[in-house]
């Protein structure tokens, strides 16, 4: 159950500027514009929190359907 993981993208025009990744545990930016909302999340631990617990809420809830 440790390598689940959980990745949301954020994308824009069909390019991706930003990703949450939960091996991670941050956001990542791929873009100058991704970038800088990513240290702006980052900077945010309730932001971060949630997306730790989105993860288990989601993820690990989920493992045993499929």
């Amino acid at each position: 159950l440790k390598d689940i993981q959980l990745i949301d993208s954020y994308y824009y025009n069909k390019l991706e500027y930003a990703r949450f990744d939960s091996n991670v545990g941050e956001f990542v930016g791929y873009t100058a514009f991704g970038v800088k909302n990513a240290e702006r999340w980052n900077k945010d631990p309730s932001v971060i929190s949630g997306m730790k617990a989105q993860r288990e809420a989601y993820c690990m809830n989920n493992v045993g359907i499929d």
